[in-house]
């Protein structure tokens, strides 16, 4: 069962059993998706009836950050722990390297999906890079070809939301991957472009604001945080 936070419905999962749940999708029949919401993407649902459909509508939802963790806390369903994207998908790459799976990464500029699997080539030996493709592309059905012509087991697609949640959903199937996931601005930091906040802020909840440090271009999107905490306390007087 779900924990419902303003509509979108997480899976109550610890890190390693995240990553043993997408381990186990790999080796399912059929075409499976994984994203990971947090409070921005929330507040997208709730205003995008598709995106919310197509986050709802995956085989996994895992909470990215410690604004969804502290929201389904205050509506007295709590979560396990926050499952950043960037750290499941690194727990996933491990386990895929020991398996010799492959690996295929859409999305950002281009050149940075080139330089990120030439670094996770470095990181996981072991893991096989079928391929890559900048996310910069007006015509979906070539894009979603070509990750059937690598035959890629699984597709990183980081495409920011909710363009990823959706494209996964309407063209998952046709890529022939068995798992696809929504990973943001991941390949970024795969490829050394952006630095990660350092473990101190990550591990105190801040991150968000040592990127806000680093980018206070973002000041936009990060003032979804206190709409979506004003939004879980409306939800929680009314229940």
């Amino acid at each position: 069962m779900r924990i419902d936070v303003l509509g979108v419905g997480f899976d109550n999962l610890t890190m390693a059993e995240a990553v043993e749940a997408g381990a186990c999708l790999l080796q399912e029949e059929g075409c499976h998706y994984v994203v990971t919401p947090n409070p921005e993407i929330v507040e997208v649902c709730r205003e995008n009836p598709a995106a919310m459909a197509a986050v709802n509508g995956a085989d996994l939802v895992l909470p990215d950050g410690i604004g969804v963790v502290k929201g389904a806390a205050m509506l007295g369903t709590p979560l396990k722990e926050k499952t950043p994207g960037i750290e499941f998908a690194a727990g996933l790459m491990a386990r895929m390297a020991k398996e010799g799976k492959s690996l295929y990464l859409l999305g950002a500029r281009p050149g940075v999906a080139d330089k990120a699997a030439e670094r996770l080539k470095g990181q996981y030996p072991g893991l096989r890079i079928a391929g890559t493709h900048d996310g910069y592309f007006k015509e979906d059905a070539p894009v979603a070809e070509a990750i059937r012509a690598s035959e890629a087991d699984c597709v990183f697609v980081c495409l920011g939301a909710p363009k990823q949640e959706l494209w996964m959903a309407k063209w998952g199937e046709e890529t022939g991957a068995c798992l696809l996931c929504g990973l943001g601005g991941s390949l970024d930091v795969f490829a050394g472009v952006v630095e990660r906040a350092p473990k101190f802020w990550s591990d105190h909840g801040l991150e968000w604001f040592y990127r806000l440090c680093k980018e206070p271009k973002r000041i936009g999107r990060m003032m979804k945080l206190p709409l979506f905490l004003l939004h879980v306390r409306k939800e929680k007087r009314g229940r």
